[in-house]
């Protein structure tokens, strides 16, 4: 009877570890899903973990956090095409309303990230931009 009982306590903690396992390494987060706060500290800890050193393509930044809160684009007399693409970082007054003060922006130069955070928003409103 013991033999038994300890058998079907060792097959669930199987089981157990087992669905653990699988979801740690195969399921994949999606942002469009969660609750405003797990997004935020979802998309706070991708941005934290960007680095200049390994170029990040900006597909890779919308598969990852999905579709940004705020974008603006604009084309430089180069043609250049600068985007910058806000994501909800820290909630500041709880309106239901996404602000620029509330997320932080990404700035791509033809589809690779160049600059984030404050200074980004800046940069991107000093660049002159051609009108068609």
């Amino acid at each position: 009877m013991i033999r038994k009982i300890l058998q079907y306590i060792f097959l669930g903690l199987a089981v157990y570890v087992t669905v653990v396992f699988l979801v740690i390494n195969y399921y994949k987060d999606d942002p469009q899903a969660m609750i405003w706060q797990d997004r935020e500290a979802f998309n706070n800890r991708f941005i934290r973990n960007l680095s200049l050193e390994k170029p990040t393509e900006l597909d890779t930044v919308l598969d990852t956090l999905g579709s940004p809160d705020l974008t603006y684009v604009k084309k430089k007399q180069d043609n250049t095409i600068l985007q910058i693409v806000f994501y909800r970082t820290q909630l500041v007054k709880p309106d239901g309303i996404t602000t620029e003060d509330e997320c932080t922006g990404l700035l791509f130069e033809n589809g690779v990230l160049k600059l984030w955070g404050p200074g980004a928003r800046v940069t991107f409103d000093k660049v002159s931009y051609q009108s068609d």
